[in-house]
């Protein structure tokens, strides 16, 4: 009769710990998917904060057409980029024509001056850091979710129960080149 309650209890503490483990795993994937959302968020006003920037620039770099149209290009490639290695991708490529279009306004006086181009220029820094402070969340999550799903006991089962490695929102090594190189402005 004690047997059979040792055995009870060690398949009641067993079960327990089963349904907590899945639960971390389970709260730790939809972490990862709202930082993934916050990721997103930040895009889309990035998105939206372009075209008013490259319209105010126009007017000012008008035989700065290349630039323009490299930022616009740009800005639809990283519209359609889907997942977070193509996103991040096409992001670092959308920050490098920035980098640039920002450049030019070395080289133009009365743009550097222009209000409405100051406050542009506010509210894309703005966007940058917290989508910088978006992107560390995210990969903190997905840091965290991988070493879950990857540590005893969780690896005997996390895979069986549809628990897969997310990747990481990296720019790539490419990218990541042509980010660290300063803009080239030319007078």
């Amino acid at each position: 009769m004690m047997g059979g309650w040792i055995i009870l209890g060690i398949l009641v503490v067993g079960a327990l710990w089963l349904i907590t483990v899945y639960n971390g795993l389970v709260s730790m994937r939809q972490r990862v998917s709202q930082a993934f959302a916050d990721i997103d968020v930040q895009l889309k006003q990035r998105h939206d904060l372009i075209p008013n920037l490259v319209e105010t620039v126009k007017g000012y770099a008008t035989h700065e057409k290349g630039t323009l149209e490299a930022v616009v290009q740009a800005r639809n490639s990283a519209l359609a980029a889907q997942g977070p290695q193509a996103q991040a991708a096409a992001e670092g490529q959308l920050g490098a024509a920035l980098g640039r279009l920002i450049a030019l306004s070395e080289a133009y006086p009365d743009l550097k001056a222009n209000t409405n181009f100051q406050q542009l220029q506010m509210d894309l820094s703005d966007i940058e850091n917290k989508l910088a402070a978006a992107r560390r969340f995210f990969n903190n999550a997905v840091s965290e979710y991988n070493a879950s799903i990857q540590a005893f006991p969780a690896a005997l089962f996390a895979r069986n129960m549809g628990f897969a490695e997310r990747e990481f929102f990296d720019v790539g090594q490419e990218a990541r080149q042509s980010l660290d190189q300063a803009p080239t402005v030319k007078f």
